[in-house]
């Protein structure tokens, strides 16, 4: 066990997304000291995952680019990623934090070459794309990383694989002996930057999520427009690559759904028409359905969406999706009824993407003294010194998130300073 002494003003940051990353960069940069923590390899959360931001539609890249110089240059901002918070006591002003880092298998040595990832035999299905393409046992999450060190997936290496990649290393940095580690740290106050997660769209019977390859989500062609993505940038129907002369999106999958969801996910109207302009762009004359309960794109996001609903050969049905049928020839016919017309609408298609939503990381159970409410998002108690930022705290989009993350940050001060 270490021991990390913070001061009576250091702040605890809990998630290394955009929400927590900025969260720490305005808590150090007045002069308090920060612990930024994050549960995977590297830092970046689901920003890390897009291809381009709305409404510019400028990559991601460049800001986290940015916000990575700017932790790496603060000398007040401790990070540690695969780590996780074990239990914390105390008040605040005053909390002791246990903190346990899982193990790399990968020391500091590490120069991020890529012997390891050549040499490993074993490969699983690659999570940062969703399961659509595979990646090795030794590997690189992606390559803006932060920090920038590969990691060994230990359960997924083989006997011989294990051999591979100790092998491989010249500079001695894997070390598959590596164990879980426990750092007790003090702080003033915690920020919860814990971000969220596409939510489970086989959930939903009717909408036949994994029975067809044609079926995907919004995440998903995200990733298949990212350049470094799965398809190197192109949109294309998995399984059997075919270019989609026909896409239908369909909205509120899973959100505003008692059974579900039951809250509005805030960013995935503005994410289909976003997906919309991908589309377009690589295909021309792809005829774009979209299936919708409404369409909220609230305040400077209007004239996005105008811009997208003048497109020719997009329709827009106001009715929300009973059913998708699989076809023998390898697309989908999406059955919806349109609200406006009272009729049934059968609409074939060669690809289906679910708008999923956003669900919160603390929707399966929060820690012990962390209060959320009945949907998982966690409500701030400032005179305990617990701030939720960002999607920890409801679904909005990045600008929002940064906006929630630095109004944190000053709650964060402002304890430390009252407790001082």
């Amino acid at each position: 066990m270490t021991d990390e002494q913070g001061t009576s003003g250091a702040v605890l940051v809990v998630g290394g997304g955009i929400s927590g990353l900025t969260a720490a960069l305005e808590t150090a940069e007045v002069g308090n000291d920060v612990f930024l923590i994050e549960k995977s390899p590297c830092f970046g959360g689901r920003v890390s995952q897009l291809n381009q931001y709305f409404p510019k539609l400028c990559p991601p890249s460049c800001g986290l680019e940015i916000n990575f110089r700017r932790v790496k240059e603060n000398r007040g901002i401790r990070t540690y990623s695969m780590t996780t918070v074990k239990s914390v006591t105390g008040e605040a002003g005053n909390y002791e934090v246990t903190l346990e880092i899982a193990p790399r298998y990968v020391n500091s040595n590490c120069t991020a070459c890529g012997a390891c990832s050549a040499a490993c035999p074993d490969e699983v299905a690659n999570e940062f794309n969703f399961g659509m393409d595979m990646r090795k046992a030794a590997y690189l999450p992606h390559e803006m990383a932060f920090p920038r060190r590969y990691v060994i997936d230990k359960d997924a290496l083989s006997p011989a694989g294990a051999e591979a990649v100790v092998a491989a290393c010249k500079y001695g940095a894997v070390d598959l002996d590596m164990q879980p580690e426990t750092v007790v740290i003090q702080v003033g106050s915690i920020i919860w930057a814990t971000g969220w997660n596409p939510y489970d769209p086989a959930k939903m019977d009717n909408l036949k999520y994994g029975q067809s390859d044609a079926i995907v989500t919004n995440m998903m062609i995200e990733r298949m427009a990212s350049p470094n993505g799965p398809t190197s940038g192109k949109i294309l129907r998995p399984g059997d690559n075919k270019e989609p002369e026909s896409i239908a999106f369909v909205q509120c999958a899973g959100s505003r759904d008692e059974n579900h969801l039951e809250y509005c996910s805030s960013v995935c109207c503005m994410a289909t028409f976003k997906h919309m302009t991908y589309v377009r762009e690589q295909y021309p004359d792809a005829q774009i359905y979209v299936f919708y309960i409404d369409l909220r794109t609230p305040g400077k996001y209007e004239k996005f969406r105008e811009q997208r609903m003048a497109d020719e050969k997009a329709t827009f049905i106001k009715g929300k999706v009973a059913d998708i049928i699989i076809e023998a020839d390898g697309g989908v016919t999406v059955v919806a009824e349109d609200a406006l017309t009272g009729n049934k609408k059968n609409q074939k298609v060669d690809m289906v993407v679910l708008a999923t939503g956003m669900q919160p990381s603390f929707a399966t159970g929060a820690p012990v003294g962390l209060e959320v409410d009945s949907n998982g998002f966690i409500i701030s108690d400032f005179n305990k010194g617990m701030i939720a930022a960002g999607c920890a705290k409801k679904p909005v989009d990045v600008v929002t998130t940064t906006q929630s993350s630095t109004a944190a940050a000053l709650k964060a001060i402002q304890i430390s300073r009252r407790s001082n």
